[in-house]
């Protein structure tokens, strides 16, 4: 079933990386989640599919989304009367669960004008032109400055076979920003899955130490950097901005066609990190049907219920932060 699923989400136009069924797996087994994923048939063929994972926390509600820990989600279909089917099944689905709301995270569409929606996150996506010089040519001039600083630094580049680099500097990236880390189980999990179409790029100083790192997804034409760290050395060497460099430049080399900086929360460090190189900011429809709550949960940095414990994240020694921060993310989604 996983072959027939995967292949209408690469032909489907409305499917994206975060429809694939290697999401089942990975939600699964990295954080014990349960899984829904519906498809609707017609004479032996898939007409649309729908990825939906449930999260019970006491912390932070009871929930059936499409798809936690993923960006996009919500219906692909190749017509109207698919959609419903499969949303009718996820709502039976969500209730008989005891779910506090469904939520849909759909890039860009709106499929319910009447349901309360989250305007909180945007996404940036560009065009990567055919030569290598253009890209660079269509970064802004202080950006790119940047990028020709990472390049007389001597920095370099290399795809690694596990995610072991990656990890140490995303989980004191993480750490410094006050948020827990996700399991290092769960990045080896996502390249193991995936395969060739999930990949890690880590930047390296002259010496060898490792500066930053980024796992990206491949789908399509498109490239996706998901997940990123850095070490604090890596600002003065702009090894950042070196980074997605090299990243769209490989990308350029390969023939793709898209380059997807990915989802930001507004009034961010991140968001205007992406505004400066150029991209200009999507809406992101993230709708919810709300069963047993009066209004959308917050549950994100910006709540300010969350100062405090963001504040004493940040305290606490790496150790403890990565023991500790599996039992609290998993539950964010």
């Amino acid at each position: 079933m996983s072959a027939r699923w995967d292949a209408f989400v690469q032909a489907c136009a409305q499917a994206t990386f975060f429809h694939r069924s290697g999401w089942l797996r990975v939600i699964e087994s990295a954080f014990g989640h349960r899984c829904f994923f519906l498809y609707a048939e017609r004479d032996g063929a898939i007409e649309g599919v729908l990825p939906l994972a449930e999260i019970k926390s006491r912390l932070f509600g009871h929930s059936v989304a499409s798809l936690p820990f993923a960006v996009y989600g919500g219906v692909a279909a190749l017509n109207d009367e698919a959609a419903a089917a499969l949303e009718a099944e996820a709502e039976k689905i969500a209730r008989g669960q005891g779910a506090e709301h469904l939520e849909y995270r759909y890039l860009g569409e709106t499929r319910h004008a009447d349901w309360p929606r989250q305007d909180l996150y945007v996404t940036f996506r560009k065009e990567i032109l055919p030569d290598e010089e253009a890209n660079m040519l269509a970064i802004p001039r202080k950006q790119r400055a940047m990028v020709r600083k990472g390049i007389k630094n001597e920095l370099k580049a290399e795809i690694d076979a596990n995610a072991d680099r990656f990890f140490d500097l995303y989980a004191d990236n993480v750490l410094r920003h006050g948020t827990p880390a996700m399991p290092k189980k769960y990045f080896q999990a996502l390249l193991d899955e995936f395969g060739a179409d999930a990949e890690v790029l880590t930047v390296i100083a002259p010496d060898g130490k490792p500066l930053s790192s980024v796992l990206s997804f491949y789908f399509r034409d498109e490239v996706l950097p998901y997940y990123a760290g850095d070490d604090e050395a890596a600002r003065d060497l702009a090894a950042n901005d070196f980074k997605y460099w090299e990243l769209m430049r490989r990308a350029c080399a390969r023939g793709l066609k898209v380059f997807d900086y990915g989802r930001s929360k507004q009034g961010t460090g991140p968001y205007a990190f992406k505004k400066n190189w150029g991209f200009e900011p999507q809406p992101l429809s993230y709708e919810y049907r709300l069963f047993k709550r009066d209004a959308i949960p917050q549950n994100n940095p910006n709540n300010p219920k969350y100062q405090l414990m963001i504040k004493t994240w940040r305290k606490l020694p790496i150790g403890v932060a990565n023991w500790l921060g599996p039992f609290i993310v998993k539950n964010l989604g």
